[in-house]
């Protein structure tokens, strides 16, 4: 049974709230395609691997955490940005992406998925003064090592970690992607730790000279779990076929 494409949207933008974030990109529909779905499939990024996989499937309408349309990219549909709209336009595949929404979500986010997976407790916002902010802090009693072995198991990648291994850590910070720059706020909070996707030469000095432990378990790796969640969220609503297509990245 096939559901509307509109109606797909409405539930997302009720669910995500994009209209709440000052973002980098337009969120919602950002390629139009078949106004009936049955299949959906999700992935982190909308590179030519996934979108061809997901074409490969039959898809309707591919979902994302990182589409296209991004503040300062240059203009011109020309190269890889023409292959890619080529495609999704040429098979009627509709291009939804979410990018600061769907990691702020409080259940189905990146941040909150991340968080539900590795068993942060009393989890509270990192900057609740600041509503555009999208890390989060919480309870873990853990070494700094064995959340180290945690990530590891969970995301299938070696974690980098600058700080103690045997260090105990009571409360920690997180925001998945490339939120280094959130250390500041993580010191501020109190937390023993920090955890996102990237680190930056200056990260490093900053978790020295302050005095918590930063780990860095990579940008799509830490982002893999949100977009899932949604999808099989939206699957259940209007029973629709769902199927995640990861495309690795080292980053």
């Amino acid at each position: 049974m096939s559901t509307p494409l509109d109606s797909i949207l409405s539930w997302l933008d009720e669910t995500l709230q994009p209209g709440s974030f000052r973002d980098y990109c337009p969120n919602g529909l950002q390629v139009e395609g078949k106004a009936e779905v049955v299949k959906l499939a999700t992935g982190v990024t909308a590179n030519q691997a996934v979108l061809d996989k997901a074409i490969d499937w039959g898809a309707d309408a591919l979902l994302v955490h990182h589409g296209y349309f991004w503040k300062g990219e240059a203009a011109p549909v020309v190269g890889m940005k023409r292959n890619r709209l080529a495609a999704l336009l040429s098979n009627e595949v509709s291009l939804l992406a979410y990018h600061l929404p769907l990691d702020a979500h409080p259940t189905l986010g990146n941040n909150a998925r991340l968080g539900q997976l590795l068993g942060i407790a009393s989890v509270a916002p990192l900057q609740p003064e600041d509503p555009y902010s999208v890390g989060n802090v919480g309870d873990l009693e853990v070494s700094a090592g064995t959340l180290c072995d945690k990530l590891r198991a969970l995301t299938g990648r070696d974690p980098m970690l600058i700080g103690d291994r045997e260090r105990t850590l009571k409360r920690v910070a997180w925001c998945t992607g490339a939120a280094q720059s959130y250390i500041d706020a993580a010191v501020v909070a109190g937390a023993d730790a920090f955890i996102t996707g990237e680190i930056s030469e200056q990260t490093v000095h900053v978790a020295r000279e302050e005095g918590i432990a930063f780990i860095a378990a990579g940008h799509h790796a830490t982002e893999r779990y949100g977009v899932q969640a949604v999808g099989e969220a939206l699957a259940r609503k209007f029973s629709l076929e769902h199927r995640f297509f990861d495309e690795d990245n080292p980053a």
